[in-house]
């Protein structure tokens, strides 16, 4: 069984560091850019469309999307970002699919993406596991985007997690007396409201047909990451790209061109 052996800081966040982390899949999505998408279990189908096309229009800019591999919003996220750019956290065992409704989209996550756990092979989901495994979810990504919760769900129990980490959370504008969750957000001032998202992709990074995305440095450069940034996750590829002409540095942060 995998187990990563190196430190993850985006889960120096979590108020424990896992002791163990199994995986199946590529670590190299770990190396992306990575946006945590979350919401209802039976999202209305305003929420289903625009969680696939969230999740589909960031994965074009080299965004990896993380989610729980759970019915509704998480299956849609993941469908829409394709299993090459997405991360299923389990809260169950590593050799476990769960649930069993998601079983062929968790196999084909574990071939082309990445599934991880930090609960032992077998585990079987219990109630608190499902809470723990929500705060690496929310602790991986960048953001938190909640595209449809109720006030008393396990997504909002998410938001308090990305609260207490300082994560900016995005949300779906919904009529009044839907997802009254995130409109609650809304309304404390708590959460920012999608309302193009054209605009908000953009601001993670590039859409360039040309990039290989069989290459992590590469993708991870779509998405306009600050100097610092790059170098840290991959030293010197940075500086042979911007010497062959790959990237440009404007503003301390790297573009393609």
């Amino acid at each position: 069984m995998n187990t990563i052996e190196y430190h993850l800081s985006e889960l120096d966040a979590m108020k424990k560091y896992p002791e163990k982390l199994y995986y199946k899949g590529n670590l190299d999505l770990l190396d992306r850019r990575k946006v945590s998408i979350i919401g209802s279990r039976k999202p209305n189908q305003y929420a289903q469309q625009m969680t696939h096309r969230l999740a589909s229009e960031l994965s074009r800019v080299g965004v990896c999307i993380v989610s729980g591999g759970a019915m509704g919003v998480d299956a849609i996220a993941h469908r829409g970002a394709g299993n090459d750019s997405t991360i299923a956290v389990l809260p169950c065992g590593i050799d476990l699919r769960y649930p069993a409704v998601n079983k062929s989209l968790l196999e084909s996550i574990e071939n082309s993406g990445l599934t991880m756990s930090q609960f032992d092979p077998g585990f079987q989901a219990t109630n608190w596991s499902f809470v723990v495994r929500n705060e690496v979810v929310v602790a991986l990504g960048d953001v938190l985007i909640v595209t449809q919760a109720d006030i008393d769900s396990g997504s909002m129990r998410s938001v308090e997690f990305a609260l207490e980490m300082g994560k900016k959370i995005f949300v779906l504008p919904h009529r009044i007396g839907e997802s009254e969750g995130t409109n609650r957000l809304l309304a404390d001032g708590k959460a920012e409201a999608i309302y193009d998202i054209d605009t908000f992709v953009g601001k993670f990074g590039m859409v360039n047909s040309e990039i290989d995305k069989s290459d992590p440095f590469m993708l991870f450069c779509a998405t306009r990451p600050t100097y610092e940034e790059a170098v840290v996750k991959f030293g010197d590829r940075v500086f042979e790209a911007e010497l062959s002409g790959k990237i440009i540095i404007k503003n301390s942060s790297i573009e393609l061109i």
